[in-house]
């Protein structure tokens, strides 16, 4: 029996390289691409209570994809995982690392000053927001294909001729 930190690879860290890219993946789709472009359309909505509302929301999900992101690299030092897949998930880690370490400070900061009145709320800064969950989606689907390729194994039909 192996240990829970050991190097061999597992059913347990298998499962975590095809299961926690999709998790992400649905909640990168769900928060970013449903309910951030949606919260504005809601009546009601003012600028500061959606800025309000993103900051959390956006806040608690950061804390979701770096634990996610904990587990992944969890199970990246198992043995078994392939290069293209390791390089993949720490390409995600790095873009998920400067998103809240640099990105979201940035827009916290600007939400406060949008919040104060003393800022009109225009602002690239979103836009780097977004190019890094759009890295993040490609990288996710990237991973998602690694991990299930090589799992799942594709025979050839058996036609009729052959039986």
């Amino acid at each position: 029996m192996t240990h829970f930190f050991s190097t061999d690879d597992s059913r347990l860290a298998a499962s975590a390289r095809i299961l926690l890219p999709a998790v992400w993946l649905g909640l990168i789709i769900g928060i970013s691409l449903i309910e951030a472009p949606l919260k504005f359309t809601a009546p009601g909505i003012t600028i500061p209570l959606g800025l309000g509302i993103g900051r959390l929301v956006f806040g608690v999900m950061n804390w979701v994809e770096l634990v996610i992101a904990v587990i992944l690299l969890w199970a990246l030092l198992k043995s078994g995982v392939d290069r293209a897949y390791r390089s993949v998930a720490c390409g995600l880690i790095a873009v998920l690392i400067i998103k809240v370490i640099v990105i979201r400070p940035l827009l916290n900061q600007r939400t406060d000053a949008v919040l104060a009145g003393v800022d009109d709320g225009g602002s690239a800064l979103h836009l780097f927001y977004i190019a890094a969950d759009g890295l993040l989606l490609v990288g996710l689907v990237a991973a998602l294909v690694l991990a299930v390729r090589r799992w799942v194994t594709i025979r050839p039909a058996v036609e009729a001729d052959d039986k």
